[in-house]
């Protein structure tokens, strides 16, 4: 199998990620009481936790901070000689980073995308095991159903807010074979203002889109999935009532075409609850691009999200 084969084949999903907060016992209270996940573990200023649906030990590390932002996020590999392949990549292509090793995660490496973004690549794992009530009764489940608080199941995917969203996205693409499903244009015709990217038959795993501040490496937001639109619409009473500020939706977004909801966490990290969006069974699909003309119509439905949609991430810079 040749590079340009393998790597294709290298990245088997998006990981573990950890998120900084200024208020962790809020930013974690928001992840437990409001998304109805679990606490796995506390180790000093850190606190791991986990979704219904993860079959890893864990998949969310809050850590407190002085400021919010993204810590890392990380794509597990499919095998460990897939994890050297990309390791090597990297290295050759002065990208080169460093390992460390996490709570129940083997060996992992350490780097930044062009932007500076933090990633990790691992594939050592401790996989969660069930007991008590947390027992499914079905044996391919990961955990009992959960049914709390908004009760997302996974991680959806991860937005980034990139200077340049082009050398990002080609980065994922020669390096690890992401495919593109659609690319967004500037004004000029030739920048680009957004990417949606995957490793899978999933409309996105990673996003870019474009920064419009001063800052670089930050995160725009992660997004949690729950197993329908009516769960979105259930989340949005769930924010209400506990005084959780919507920012945008519920609605249908353009690109991808998922349905969403957007809050943000106590520490000031946005996130995403969301259901939906197509799959790309086609192997050669074509990445569809929108110019800006058309971008602009907003083809999809729903109300616009706000301004402040396309400038606020974290670190926050005001």
């Amino acid at each position: 199998m040749t590079d340009a084969e393998s790597r294709i084949h290298d990245l088997a999903h998006l990981g573990h990620h950890c998120l900084r907060t200024p208020d962790p016992d809020r930013t974690v209270g928001y992840f437990v009481d409001l998304l109805g996940m679990d606490v796995v573990a506390r180790q000093g200023d850190a606190t791991y936790l986990r979704t219904f649906g993860d079959y890893e030990r864990w998949s969310l590390k809050v850590v407190a901070s002085h400021e919010a932002g993204l810590e890392y996020a990380s794509w597990r590999t499919r095998s460990p000689e897939a994890l050297d392949r990309r390791v090597a990549w990297l290295e050759s292509h002065g990208y080169g980073g460093a390992w460390t090793e996490e709570f129940a995660i083997g060996p992992c490496y350490s780097f930044q995308d062009p932007d500076g973004h933090p990633f990790r690549l691992y594939y050592e794992t401790e996989r969660y095991v069930p007991t008590g009530a947390d027992t499914p009764a079905l044996p391919t489940s990961p955990q009992a159903y959960a049914g709390r608080g908004a009760n997302v199941r996974r991680l959806d995917h991860v937005n980034l807010l990139a200077r340049d969203v082009r050398r990002c996205r080609e980065f994922w693409e020669d390096g690890f074979g992401l495919r593109t499903y659609e690319v967004v244009l500037g004004p000029d015709g030739v920048a680009e203002a957004g990417a949606w990217m995957s490793g899978s038959i999933q409309g996105h795993e990673l996003i870019y889109t474009q920064e419009r501040s001063t800052g670089s490496g930050r995160l725009h937001h992660l997004a949690y999935c729950v197993d329908s639109r009516e769960e979105v619409l259930r989340a949005a009473t769930i924010f209400a009532d506990a005084g959780v500020r919507i920012e945008a939706g519920p609605s249908q977004h353009t690109a991808i075409q998922g349905f969403y909801l957007y809050t943000r966490e106590p520490g000031g990290n946005r996130v995403e609850i969301a259901n939906g969006g197509y799959l790309v069974f086609a192997p050669d699909h074509e990445t569809f691009v929108w110019d800006a003309d058309r971008w602009e119509t907003k083809p999809g439905w729903g109300a616009r999200i706000p301004p402040e949609f396309h400038t606020y991430g974290t670190p926050d810079i005001t």
